[in-house]
C-alpha cells in the first residue's frame, strides 16, 4: 500500500472511531434539549404526593413512576433468569462441548439470536393460550411471562460473548491452571473466568440494555397502561418502552410529546445505572476471585 493509501486509511478508520462517540453526544443533546425540561416531579408522579407514591400509598394516573419500577423489576427478572443459564451454556460450549454436540448447540444459539423480538412476543401469547386450553384456565399475560420471553431473547447474547471471552484467552493461562495442580473447574473458577470477566461482563451489559430497550415483546406478554406498580409476578405491569411508544403514537400536543422525550431520558439513566451497578458488581467480583485465588 502507497504512503498516501496508509494515510487514506488511518484517516478513515479515526473518522469510523469517531462516529459512535458523536452519535452518542448527539443523541444526548437532542434528548436533553427536548426532554430535561419536563423532568421534574410531576413528570414521574402527576398529582400524587410523591412520598405516597414511593411508598405505594396512592396510585399514579399520569406520572412514569410505576412505568420506572415495572422496568426495572422487569430488567432485573430478565437477567436474574438469562445470565446464569446463559454464562453456564457458554462455559459448556467454550470449555467442554467438542465437535457435533458442539456444533449443534452453537446453532441453536445463533437461530435464537435470529430471532425476531415481535415473533419472540407471539411464542410468550402463544404459550398462554396453550396453558389456557390445557393445564392453567386462568393464565394470562403477566411480568413473569414477559420476563422469561426477553431472557430467551437476550440468551444468546450471553452465550456468545461468554464462549468468545473463554475461547480468546491465551493458551498459556489455559495451561496455568494445570500447572498449578488445579483442576478442570478449579481453574475454570479462579483463573479462566476472572481473566474473561470484562468480555463476560460486556455481554451482560448489552444485554440488560436490550432487556430495558425492547417494546415489541412486552407488547404481546403483559406490559398495559395504567397498571400500577407491579404488585407481583403474575400481575400486569407498566414499562417505560411501551410509555415512549404510546406517547409518540397518540400524543395530542407538543407537551404531551416532550413528556415522552422526558421519559426516554429517564429510560437511558436508569439503563446507565444498571451498567453502572454491573461494574461495579464485575470489580467487587475482580476482588474476590483474586483474593480466593
Amino acid at each position: 500500500m502507497s504512503r498516501s493509501g496508509q494515510t487514506s486509511f488511518i484517516i478513515f478508520c479515526w473518522l469510523s472511531a469517531l462516529i459512535p462517540v458523536l452519535c452518542v453526544v448527539a443523541l444526548l443533546a437532542f434528548l436533553a434539549a427536548r426532554g430535561l425540561p419536563t423532568v421534574s416531579a410531576a413528570l414521574f408522579f402527576g398529582d400524587t404526593q410523591p412520598l405516597a407514591a414511593l411508598l405505594g400509598r396512592a396510585p399514579v394516573w399520569d406520572g412514569i413512576w410505576p412505568a420506572c419500577a415495572g422496568t426495572l423489576s422487569l430488567v432485573i427478572l430478565s437477567a436474574a433468569l438469562a445470565i446464569p443459564v446463559g454464562v453456564a451454556c457458554g462455559i459448556h460450549l467454550a470449555e467442554f462441548a467438542t465437535g457435533r454436540s458442539k456444533a449443534a448447540l452453537s446453532l441453536g444459539a445463533d437461530l435464537l439470536a435470529g430471532v425476531p423480538s415481535i415473533v419472540m412476543g407471539l411464542f410468550g401469547f402463544a404459550l398462554i393460550l396453550l396453558l389456557r386450553q390445557t393445564l392453567m384456565p386462568d393464565a394470562t399475560t403477566c411480568l413473569l411471562l414477559s420476563a422469561t420471553c426477553m431472557a430467551l431473547l437476550i440468551l444468546p447474547y450471553l452465550i456468545k460473548t461468554t464462549q468468545a471471552s473463554l475461547e480468546g484467552l491465551p493458551e498459556e493461562l489455559r495451561l496455568l491452571g494445570p500447572s498449578l495442580g488445579l483442576t478442570q473447574l478449579q481453574a475454570i473458577r479462579h483463573i479462566q473466568l476472572p481473566a474473561a470477566g470484562k468480555g463476560i461482563l460486556g455481554g451482560a451489559v448489552l444485554a440488560i440494555g436490550r432487556a430495558a430497550e425492547d417494546t415489541a415483546v412486552i407488547l404481546l406478554t403483559g406490559v398495559v397502561a395504567n397498571a400500577g406498580l407491579p404488585r407481583g409476578l403474575l400481575d400486569k405491569y407498566e414499562a417505560l418502552p411501551f410509555f415512549i411508544f404510546t406517547t409518540a403514537a397518540e400524543h395530542q400536543t407538543v407537551g404531551e410529546l416532550n413528556r415522552g422525550f422526558g421519559a426516554a431520558l429517564v429510560l437511558l439513566l436508569l439503563t446507565s445505572g444498571i451498567f453502572l451497578g454491573a461494574h461495579l458488581l464485575h470489580a467487587t467480583m475482580q476482588r474476590r476471585w483474586r483474593t480466593s485465588a
